[in-house]
């Protein structure tokens, strides 16, 4: 399959021009327990799918593996199938919180060479009638691919050095001021803050990219730096690496296992800035 093309973020003025070309994807989760799925049959833009991050976009969770390790390939194509996205299809997904939730699918899908982005502002940002009605899609066929090893790292790579390794999560978990839900505080040693959700503007949106460039520069990445992103789980990290490309500055790499693996470990945790 060729390489992607399309940038990893459009807005509502690029989906309405290609609103006939795409499939939109919902990929609503939320950490407190709330129903993702139930949110999506109150409402939810006309066309789209609703997508599972625990059983479509994830593996089993394991302390060794973290909680949201990376789906088997042959999974999340079924998952893919079922939903009526196929080999050829683009897939634009959003969520309610900005994209950091929505960015998992988009990154898996350009990562394996598969054309998605994530829709700027989300649904609080879009400007037309929600629907309860599911999509009549039928099923369609996506050929599974093993995830690309140059595409991720692993916890041996992350702390070997030689690569500028960003936490996403908020800064008070990176600091080790709280953690709600990782068996320790704090962050890998040598890891640089970089909140995903400070990508974006006080309406959900993504900052201008000169001012996302501003944001990574003051972390050490230039656009020739090699990147590797972590967060909680392998989730909120991909946003990170969608605004780093959407900015210019290249792809980098998805530590899976990011903080629910490495807090399960004896290694040492930092904390503080």
């Amino acid at each position: 399959m060729a390489n992607t093309v399309i940038d990893p973020v459009v807005d509502q003025d690029w989906l309405r021009a290609h609103a006939g070309d795409v499939v939109l994807a919902d990929v609503r989760w939320y950490l407190d327990g709330r129903s993702g799925r139930a949110a999506y049959q109150e409402g939810h833009l006309p066309g789209a799918v609703f997508i599972d991050l625990d059983t479509a976009l994830a593996g089993p969770a394991s302390p060794a593996e973290g909680r949201h390790p990376l789906p088997d390939p042959r999974v999340f194509a079924a998952a893919m199938s079922a939903a009526g996205i196929g080999d050829a299809d683009t897939v634009v997904a959003y969520d309610d919180a900005g994209g950091v939730v929505a960015a998992r699918l988009v990154w898996l899908l350009r990562a394996i060479g598969c054309e998605a982005a994530l829709l700027d502002g989300g649904l609080p940002g879009y400007d037309g009638e929600l629907t309860p009605e599911p999509p009549a899609r039928p099923a369609a066929t996506f050929t599974p691919r093993e995830w690309p090893a140059g595409r991720l790292a692993s916890l041996a790579d992350t702390v070997a050095g030689g690569y500028v390794v960003l936490d996403a999560r908020e800064a008070a978990r990176f600091r080790g001021d709280a953690e709600p839900v990782d068996p320790r505080p704090g962050h890998i040693p040598g890891a640089r803050s970089l909140p995903c959700r400070e990508n974006l503007t006080g309406d959900g949106r993504f900052l201008p990219v000169a001012r996302l460039r501003e944001r990574f520069a003051a972390v050490g990445v230039d656009g020739a730096t090699e990147v590797i992103s972590y967060c909680g789980s392998g989730v909120t990290a991909c946003h990170n690496l969608l605004a780093m490309e959407h900015a210019g500055l290249g792809r980098g790499r998805l530590y899976p296992g990011s903080w629910s693996q490495y807090s399960h470990t004896d290694r040492p945790a930092a904390t503080g800035d």
